[in-house]
């Protein structure tokens, strides 16, 4: 069964999006399920619990999350009070609503107040209360006023900056063949004025148990800082360790997403992998995870994201579009990590074949690792399968005005050195069939080859394999490079809904290691609005501009690059109709202090694309000046693009995740 909170609505974006900068997500939740709060929380019942009789007042409908993280059932509850008409039909725990105006002649020995700031909402209403009842609040759970944004509006969105990052550490035995991760981001926050934020970050075991807890002062305006898992090892003295690092930035301006790149590597170099943030919202389904091959074992990390136990068999697997559920059947305990074998769970399951998890909101997007019988591993992460998107017929007209429409860009990576498969993936409940076709395009922009792909069934996977493609229709990339756009096609019927995902593949020839990226269609370039398309991420669509953060590998120098490893990018520019012939682009690089030191600029050919390293775009003592960290902001103010970050580790492995910005 679900876990009966709010974490997000999908907000109509078309007058842009909410202060916070995210589009929907709940701040409730996060009140109640604070790592500081929850003790207190407890606290708040027991001491409740004792009180005798207690009237529950619940203005806002907040009684269903409360519940679900502190059981109001074992209180003696008298009754349960709204204040709005239209509530009045509702019941809770078999007390039927009753109007507030009612409370004044209640017996009730104590009153739960279900709100924050309660003292401004009952200022006027006091008299009300039962003569001689306890009044408490929500307030009695508040986070300390150093750590809020807002302290005149505790559930103001940048107050609750938060978000979990899955972080493991293995020392090995010899310190190079163990795992590391590294979280990596930048103080976007003062860029947006906020004169002071910190990183408040509690470290959680695999169990649940909290292993550290500790304050990170960020660094100067737009500098970029590290989070790196054995760093925190030495620090905190702790042994190996598998699990959630809870992040909380506080006194912030600008965003209330928490959004980094997350970096695991180790074991001589056959772990590089990349990710990124979690989003902070737990979903009730995640999909877009792929089966593994016969010789790879697929882990999927379940972070408890609460401050309550997953119960048995509320987390469960299954193939996309099948109605059988492989049920976990283990209790999993409060901010506690959990490794679930997916080939134990389902075993029947092999690529191309996608994984549907069936989350019920207990946990956050997940993470999960790709082992070869080689040694080698990746790691990357499902994706939000929406579960309030019906078909939607409009889509198949949109053509007319908005040309492409919706494009699903993925990269193909220059031929000579990787191989690149992709795989279509249904990402909404109500998806029963992607109608679409695949463009192969050249990063001049010329368009090599179309193929339509058919109304794919739900349960079915198509592998597109782009090596295999280009020879059996002697195809040629000019470039050496390009990339595949997804788009719908109706030729044969069908519907969409907007939320076309795919997911690409991608190996190094020399090496056989490979990595996973996944994300959705947006309509590109083009001054008409559709909805909340071409979507800004700031502001009122259009978003018609660029601003890219790329993060790069931390340390020294070595052959001119940064720890030995080379840093990779593929920009791609989308258009659903023409555009700027070409890209003006900006490529800035900064140093450790967040300075820009040295820049270029590139040009993309519209509909194209641009694959660059950082040892080929900045020379030796430009690299060599960002002082052994540093990152570059991709900017175009002329179109929006959209694009692919790696590290290369020469022959031996490499990783790739798409771009975020701030």
């Amino acid at each position: 069964m679900a876990l009966q909170i709010e974490t997000f609505k999908n907000a109509d974006l078309a007058h842009g999006w909410r202060p916070g900068n995210n589009a929907g997500g709940a701040t409730l939740f996060k009140a109640l399920g604070h790592p500081l709060s929850a003790p207190l929380g407890h606290a708040l019942i027991e001491d409740l619990a004792k009180a005798g009789p207690v009237a529950i007042y619940d203005p806002t409908q907040a009684v269903g999350n409360f519940h679900a993280y502190y059981d109001l059932s074992r209180l003696d509850i008298e009754g349960y009070y709204v204040q709005r008409v239209e509530d009045l039909g509702d019941t809770f725990n078999g007390h039927e609503a009753r109007p507030v105006s009612e409370l004044a002649r209640s017996k009730a020995s104590a009153v739960l107040v279900l709100l924050f700031d309660a003292d401004k909402a009952l200022i006027s209403m006091r008299h009300l209360m039962p003569k001689g009842a306890r009044i408490a609040s929500l307030d009695e759970m508040r986070l300390p006023d150093d750590m809020l944004t807002n302290r005149a509006s505790y559930l103001d969105p940048l107050n609750f900056a938060t978000n979990f990052a899955l972080m493991r550490e293995i020392k090995g035995a010899n310190g190079a063949d163990g795992i590391h991760t590294r979280i990596a981001s930048a103080n976007y926050w003062a860029l947006h004025g906020a004169e002071n934020p910190e990183l408040w970050l509690c470290l959680f075991g695999e169990d649940g148990s909290q292993l550290a807890e500790w304050r990170e002062t960020l660094p100067a305006p737009g500098a970029p800082f590290a989070i790196d898992s054995a760093e925190v090892r030495h620090r905190f003295g702790l042994d190996d360790f598998t699990g959630s690092l809870f992040i909380h930035a506080i006194r912030i301006k600008g965003h209330d997403v928490v959004k980094y790149a997350l970096d695991m590597y180790g074991e001589d170099g056959r772990a590089l992998s990349c990710s990124h943030d979690a989003n902070a919202w737990p979903a009730d389904y995640y999909a877009g995870m792929p089966a593994g091959e016969d010789d790879e074992r697929v882990t999927l990390f379940i972070q408890n994201s609460h401050p309550m136990p997953i119960p048995p068999r509320s987390i469960g697997l299954n193939i996309m579009g099948a109605q059988d559920v492989s049920w976990f059947d283990e209790e999993i305990a409060p901010f506690a990590t959990r490794a679930i074998a997916v080939n134990d769970l389902l075993p029947q399951a092999r690529w191309p074949d996608q994984v549907e998890i069936v989350a019920g909101r207990y946990f956050v997007r997940p993470r999960y690792e790709v082992r070869r019988a080689s040694g080698q591993r990746r790691i990357a992460h499902a994706n939000v399968e929406r579960t309030d998107l019906k078909p939607n017929p409009e889509i198949r007209t949109l053509g007319k005005v908005m040309g492409k429409g919706y494009i699903m860009p993925l990269p193909v990576l220059p031929r000579g050195e990787f191989s690149t498969v992709m795989l279509p993936t249904p990402m909404a409940t109500e998806q029963h069939e992607l109608p679409i076709r695949a463009e192969l395009i050249d990063a001049s922009g010329k368009p090599v080859a179309s193929r339509f792909l058919g109304r794919i069934p739900r349960r079915e996977s198509i592998e597109l394999d782009i090596e295999s493609w280009i020879g059996e229709a002697s195809l040629s990339l000019p470039s050496g490079y390009g990339h595949v756009e997804f788009l719908y096609d109706f030729r044969d019927g069908g519907d969409g809904d907007g939320w076309l995902h795919a997911l690409g593949r991608f190996e190094q020839k020399t090496s056989g290691h490979r990595a996973e990226t996944i994300f959705g269609a947006h309509i590109y370039n083009t001054a008409v609005i559709y909805k909340d398309e071409p979507q800004s991420y700031t502001n009122k669509p259009p978003g018609l501009t660029t601003r890219l953060f790329l993060r790069l590998g931390q340390g020294g120098t070595a052959n001119g690059t940064a720890s030995g490893l080379d840093t990779m990018c593929h920009l791609i520019y989308p258009a659903s109709t023409p555009w700027h012939e070409k890209s003006s682009t900006l490529l800035i690089l900064h140093d450790a202090e967040g300075k820009p030191v040295a820049e270029r600029h590139i040009e993309i050919a519209c509909g194209g694309s641009r694959f660059w390293r950082l040892s080929e775009m900045f020379d030796k003592d430009e690299i060599e000046s960002m002082g052994g960290a540093g990152y570059v902001i991709v900017r175009d103010t002329t179109c929006r693009l959209f694009g692919f970050h790696g590290l290369l580790n020469g022959t031996k492995s490499f990783c790739l995740d798409h771009m975020f910005g701030f």
